[in-house]
């Protein structure tokens, strides 16, 4: 189980984006979260994640409360998360191919070896086809790009899913591609998701239940 308990959350203590939120994520449960541009949804996913320290409040994960944030928090707690951000151009490094980009988690964790076939498993899912995966992010399209980068935040098979916004900058046939992949991988490993954005329709269809940020900061079901 994933829970967060009265988080509050911001870029500056005296003007907090999030104020006293609280949800959870079961296993294999896909929760949507719903508001508008500046409301704090990417902050709290990004608190969701680890990747960002909340002013006050509990995040648990099966139970035991998180103390530490981003790298300096246990790798087990850092790779039971899969991030897909909106913007797959800020995401990614230049440099890299479209298969060290996927790989680069596997690198990171010292699985080097188990890099060419999960890569290769994971480009097939996703709906990259070989002959990318040599390119770089400025010799794909953004789709492509995005594909690649749900590709590495499934890579070391987390179990949960914290996609933001991640289809805010496709077009229909590639959003849906990306969300059957989501849910192929949930389907398959009983992962739970936390699916932020603000296409209500999207959410409504895709998650079990929704919840929606208001412009205060605040939480409620829709």
């Amino acid at each position: 189980m994933l829970e967060l308990r009265a988080i509050t959350a911001g870029y500056d203590r005296e003007a907090p984006v999030v104020r006293d939120v609280s949800l959870t994520v079961a296993p294999g449960e896909a929760v949507g979260l719903l508001g508008p541009s500046g409301c704090g949804k990417s902050t709290l996913a990004r608190v969701t994640a680890l990747l960002h320290r909340p002013d006050a409040g509990t995040l648990l994960l099966d139970g035991d409360p998180v103390r530490r944030w981003r790298h300096r928090a246990p790798r087990e707690q850092r790779t039971a998360f899969g991030v897909v951000f909106q913007q797959p151009r800020l995401a990614a490094d230049p440099r890299l191919s479209l298969a060290d980009l996927i790989a680069e988690p596997l690198r990171a964790t010292g699985r080097r070896e188990d890099a060419p076939d999960r890569v290769a498993d994971l480009a097939a899912t996703v709906g990259l086809t070989p002959d990318l995966l040599n390119r770089r992010p400025h010799e794909v399209s953004d789709g492509q790009l995005q594909r690649a980068c749900l590709a590495r935040a499934l890579v070391l098979r987390p179990r949960w899913l914290v996609c933001d916004e991640m289809t805010a900058m496709l077009d229909a046939s590639t959003s849906a591609a990306l969300v059957a992949a989501v849910e192929h991988y949930r389907a398959t490993t009983g992962a739970g998701l936390l699916a932020v954005g603000h296409d209500r329709t999207l959410l409504h269809r895709w998650c079990d239940r929704t919840l929606e940020v208001t412009a205060a900061g605040t939480i409620a079901a829709v």
